[in-house]
């Protein structure tokens, strides 16, 4: 942001709020810290509009997202280069303003988002039905981005709540299109559950602003810090049960794979890709940055979730017999592996976690779209059901091998390196016990997602004769599995061509334990208006 200039000015309760607005023109790199957010709200209000014009509404979607996803490039390169951006909405300054700031982990996160909404609106270019498109899947699809990226981009805890609301009515609107039973009864979990959690973080909130009166997390940092007798370990607590049951942590996720399998197959890779992790991001952001002490105190806890979460997800996968919930049971399975790397804690434990969560991102979201593709081929999601895909299509069984390898952590795919950081974080944390269940579980994941890979593409024929399979059109080769091979380079590139996302990942836990060079962006004038 540019320097304030504006003269001394006093309010009517005699606070000094020269200093909290900014008199001079915002550069236009500044908005790109706004654009992730701004760009699918503006656009998904236009689509909303046009929804009568179906055909219109993916182009507009996917040109946005385009730009969207170019401008977190931009805007990553610039924190990797110069560090956190900050901006202003309105020019003025926290507390009084609405902030965005983007550092390594808010911006890594953020990249990977985007990529994975462009990649889920070009497949469902041609998988959306016209119902679908009438009754709003783009303006939602928008809006749940818009969501997401605010949530990772804000800079204070009561618009991290507001955005987490807004991805909150558009995946609740998401699933339910279609108006089937099923997914009306996996909406109702899916939303009680979250609703719940939304409270409790509402409680929190409150609670925080009641304490500190303030909720930018740049002052948050420097205040809890110089303010030792407060409630934090009662704060920490609520704000650990809203954020574990956001990212369903065990015992709080039975919501998950009860609601995932019922939407459309794009939604369901939208929702494995996105909603959990802004959960895991939360607690990052919250626990580690402003709550440290937290972290330690709720320490034996985190482990134990950590452990349950990913062993019981991947027991669940192996147990499963349809395909989508399996892959839900996936979803937890890494969310364990996420806060493995929470509970250790340190730079590479939460480096591991954060290079997790984008490896998860983009890996989940593959394996949904392919697993809608395989339920295209077979007409099915059973794996008693499936198979023939093998000679059918050789290019999509090997697109999806290189996912089954690169879920199961091995080299040279985008796994491999996080689960390096967290086996080295807990062994180092001496946390061995932790480190056995987080490999035994990518075992058993291994064993579980392979299991598809044996049945839908290397078993030829079923007990009842030769599996049914029905090939790609040209177009529908063309629409769903150019999607899923973007994700798969991107799945390589992480694994063969590591070190910027290695970078960019110990940035972010670097920023996380020590905020800094975050305070230093966004507060030089807030020990000046505070009173």
């Amino acid at each position: 942001m540019a320097e304030t200039t504006i003269p001394a000015e006093t309010t009517s309760s005699g606070l000094d709020v020269s200093a909290a607005y900014v008199d001079a023109t915002v550069q236009a790199a500044d908005y790109l810290v706004a654009l992730p957010v701004l760009g699918p709200l503006i656009m998904g209000a236009l689509c909303l509009m046009l929804r009568r014009n179906q055909q219109l509404q993916p182009g507009l979607a996917g040109l946005t997202l385009a730009a969207v996803f170019i401008g977190n490039l931009v805007l990553t390169h610039r924190v990797m280069t110069e560090g956190p951006v900050f901006m202003a909405m309105g020019r003025w300054f926290p507390p009084f303003g609405i902030t965005f700031n983007a550092d390594g982990l808010g911006a890594f996160l953020a990249l990977a988002a985007s990529f994975v909404g462009l990649v889920c609106v070009i497949y469902s270019a041609r998988s959306v039905d016209s119902d679908g498109r009438r009754y709003g899947f783009y303006p939602f699809l928008l809006f749940l981005v818009c969501g997401v990226s605010g949530a990772f981009l804000t800079g204070d805890i009561f618009n991290l709540y507001v955005w987490f609301e807004v991805l909150l009515i558009s995946s609740f609107g998401l699933i339910i299109l279609g108006n089937s039973h099923a997914q009306l009864d996996g909406a109702v979990k899916y939303a009680f559950l979250n609703l719940v959690a939304t409270t409790l973080f509402l409680i929190a909130v409150g609670y925080t602003y009641g304490v500190f009166g303030t909720l930018n997390m740049a002052d948050l940092a420097v205040q809890v810090a110089d303010t030792p007798d407060a409630p934090v370990v009662t704060i920490s607590l609520l704000f650990l049960f809203a954020f574990a049951m956001k990212a369903a942590a065990f015992p709080l996720n039975f919501w998950l794979p009860a609601s995932y399998h019922t939407p459309n197959i794009v939604t369901a890779a939208l929702f494995a890709g996105l909603l959990t992790k802004v959960g895991v991001y939360a607690l990052i952001r919250i626990g580690g940055m402003l709550f440290p002490e937290s972290l330690i105190t709720f320490n034996e806890v985190l482990v134990w979730v950590a452990a349950l979460t990913t062993v019981l997800g991947a027991v669940g996968a192996l147990g499963s017999s349809d395909i989508r919930k399996l892959l839900g049971f996936l979803v937890l399975s890494g969310i364990g592996a996420m806060f493995v790397g929470i509970a250790v804690g340190g730079p590479i434990g939460l480096a591991g976690a954060v290079l997790y969560a984008v490896h998860s991102i983009v890996v989940m979201a593959a394996l949904y779209l392919a697993a809608g593709v395989i339920g295209r081929m077979n007409g099915s999601f059973e794996l008693s059901e499936v198979g023939g895909l093998y000679r059918a299509s050789p290019f999509f069984a090997a697109l999806f091998l290189i996912l089954v390898f690169a879920l199961s952590g091995l080299p040279p795919f985008s796994g491999f390196w996080p689960k390096v950081l967290l086996v080295r974080g807990a062994l180092e944390a001496g946390e061995g016990w932790l480190t056995f269940a987080y490999l035994a579980a990518s075992f058993i994941s291994m064993i579980a997602i392979g299991r598809v890979w044996l049945f839908a593409f290397w078993r030829s024929d079923l007990p009842s004769g030769p599996a049914p399979v029905v090939a790609l059109e040209q177009g529908e080769q063309a629409a769903y599995v150019t999607p899923i091979f973007l994700l798969v380079v991107i799945v390589v590139g992480l694994g063969v061509i590591a070190n910027p996302g290695l970078e960019l990942a110990g940035l972010a836990a670097v920023g996380i334990l020590d905020p800094i060079g975050y305070v230093e962006a966004v507060s030089p004038v807030i020990p000046q208006v505070m009173p």
